[in-house]
């Protein structure tokens, strides 16, 4: 049996750069950290409340959408090709949100 090894210092944390390991994200990198992300059925979303903006990939395609106005608070799916929201405003569908 070997002698343990002593243990190696930890390193501090690379900064998130574009390109770097950690800034792997599949929306947008102009986007920035969204204020919740997630995924429902076959959707992937990320909600950027600052930018006004909501990313949504089906697998194929990254769209991404102006949420002006509308506070989305909740986020849901029937269905693997069907996101609806919650807002003040009661529930809305992905279609009435315009694409950017």
């Amino acid at each position: 049996m070997e002698p343990m090894k002593p243990i190696q210092p930890m390193k501090p944390l690379e900064p998130i750069t574009k390109g770097s390991p950690a800034a792997k994200t599949w929306w947008p990198h102009e986007l920035g950290s969204p204020s919740v992300s997630g995924s429902s059925n076959d959707l992937r979303y990320a909600y950027f409340a600052a930018n006004h903006r909501l990313a949504v990939d089906d697998g194929q395609h990254v769209k991404v959408y102006d949420t002006v106005g509308k506070a989305i608070s909740g986020f849901s799916s029937s269905d693997s090709k069907t996101l609806t929201f919650e807002t003040e405003d009661g529930t809305l569908k992905l279609s009435s949100l315009k694409l950017v």
